[in-house]
């Protein structure tokens, strides 16, 4: 029986897994690390905490399953997308990664989109210019720090990255690279178009796999350091957001899964490149057998919860520790007290500005509607609310696009929360399910490294062999009326705050 390794790089940690050839898990294990603010709307990290991080990861993970080196047959990697890591002529890192959410670009944005042309840029790339991506980010390190542009040979994502730090190679998937506003997602290779006019070389980016194609090997030095076998097989593998997908067997049009982690995701597979004419989702080529998917994106949705228990949940994280549970679940369960609605106190999401629906950098978190009647059981629902209410921006886009949506799958963090997925399912007006795999991305690289081993003919199949339905929530019709109106009021505030989003902006970069 073949086992296989799933290496996730996310924005608060990496985390390893391995399961054998009918996806059962056999050990997990996470390393955390840090992430850098050094100016307002800047969000780095050091690669080396990454590479850090999978080492002790992986040997965890070895340690804890028994498995026998010569029964893993593969590896996979998954990880944070849009990161952007400049190598040197000696393959050393120049500056810390430049990451998703990080909002210094905006002019180098309105340059491409000077450049290209908006209609242009969306036929080559399927796609417009956000902050996110990372050709804005190579155009931003041109024209601010120049003596470091001028050393660069090598541009990576994060899990490229740890791929060449495992094998001594460069290579890099579909799915990640079609966040790059560099790649011809039609046609699933880098966009020479785009490089040129962009004056980007070519050579400094890798050359492209399909997801569960192999793509490198295992180095001597570093399979000896981790315990592992010389040559062992490392396939393409994905982003997060599409090696998620897999993970939660959404591989197929009709399925739609909603992540609630660090940021907020709506994915929906696609036969076909699909596009929206407003540009408000992104059409990115998926980890699985040839097709794509649509998704939108939300900065700041399980990241707002986080900033709630880091800045005013000190009493829940302490009440947590004296019960040994996670503080969520106190906070959780003190929001199920207040109701529906949170008696009209509303939450923007925006604490990182927004992608979808809006592709603003400078819209920021609000709290709407507070009264001496709300406490912190209404702040802490209306946090999550909150972002339910923007994962819907982008399941209504879907809708409108008519994509087919006969089953949302909840996954994440935030999936574990009963009351969560409630609120998805009256706030969706549909059924919302989990299934039986909780891993996510290292899940989905794990099933990829199965396909490339030759495990399974395709990722389809490899999905409909380990993963099955676990919950399933109806949404309640009382809720769903009381949602309809209070979203229509959550529409209306940004467009209320636009202007002054923008205003406050300026001032900030001027006295800070």
């Amino acid at each position: 029986m073949g086992h296989y390794i799933g290496i996730d790089i996310g924005t608060s940690g990496t985390k390893t897994i391995l399961i054998d050839s009918g996806g059962n898990l056999k050990a997990s294990a996470t390393e955390t690390y840090d992430l850098s603010t050094p100016r307002p709307g800047w969000a780095e990290q050091n690669p080396e905490h990454w590479w850090i991080a999978t080492r002790e990861s992986v040997r965890k993970v070895l340690a804890d399953s028994s498995v026998d080196r010569n029964d893993i047959k593969g590896i996979g990697l998954s990880g944070q997308m849009h990161g952007t890591v400049f190598l040197d002529a000696k393959n050393r890192v120049l500056r810390p990664a430049i990451l998703w959410c990080d909002q210094r670009t905006a002019a180098q944005c309105d340059y491409i989109t000077e450049t290209v042309g908006k209609a242009r840029l969306t036929r080559l790339t399927c796609n417009p210019a956000l902050t996110g991506f990372s050709a804005p980010k190579i155009i931003w390190l041109r024209e601010n720090e120049p003596e470091l542009y001028d050393k660069v040979q090598k541009v990576l994502l994060p899990k490229d990255y740890i791929r060449f730090r495992l094998s001594g190679e460069f290579a890099g998937e579909v799915s990640d690279a079609s966040g790059t506003l560099l790649f011809d997602v039609s046609n699933r290779r880098w966009s020479g178009k785009m490089l040129d006019m962009l004056d980007i070389p070519e050579k400094w980016l890798p050359p492209i796999y399909e997801s569960a194609e192999p793509s490198t090997k295992l180095r001597g030095d570093v399979a000896a350091e981790l315990g592992l076998n010389t040559g062992t097989p490392i396939v393409g593998g994905g982003g997060d957001q599409a090696a998620g997908g897999v993970g939660n067997g959404v591989v197929k049009e009709g399925l739609v899964s909603t992540a609630l982690g660090t940021s907020g995701v709506v994915f929906a597979s696609s036969d076909s490149p699909r596009l929206d004419e407003q540009s408000r989702v992104h059409t990115f080529c998926h980890a699985a057998d040839g097709i794509w998917h649509i998704m939108g994106v939300m900065l700041s949705a399980g990241g707002s919860l986080q900033w709630f228990r880091n800045q005013l949940g000190a009493e829940e994280s302490r009440q947590a520790a004296a019960k040994g549970v996670d503080p969520y679940q106190i906070l959780t369960a003190k929001a199920e007290s207040a109701p529906v609605g949170s008696e009209g106190l509303i939450f923007l999401p925006y604490l990182s500005g927004e992608r979808t629906p809006y592709p603003d950098p400078s819209a920021r978190g609000v709290f709407f509607g507070i009264s001496p009647r709300h406490g912190k059981a209404h702040l802490i629902r209306s946090v999550m609310e909150g972002v339910t209410y923007g994962l819907r921006d982008s399941l209504d886009i879907l809708r409108g696009m008519e994509i087919e949506i006969n089953q949302i799958r909840a996954s994440g963090g935030g999936a574990r929360s009963k009351l969560w997925r409630q609120m998805q399912a009256d706030m969706f007006n549909s059924p919302v399910v989990t299934i039986d795999k909780d891993e996510g991305p290292a899940f989905g690289a794990a099933l990829l490294a199965s396909v490339g081993a030759g495990e399974y003919a395709t990722t389809a199949e490899a999905c409909r062999a380990t993963i099955s339905i676990d919950t399933e929530l109806e949404p309640i019709l009382e809720n769903v009326h009381k949602y309809d109106a209070y979203y229509q009021i959550y529409r209306k505030l940004y467009q209320d705050l636009k202007e002054t989003f923008a205003h406050s902006a300026r001032v900030v970069a001027k006295y800070h």
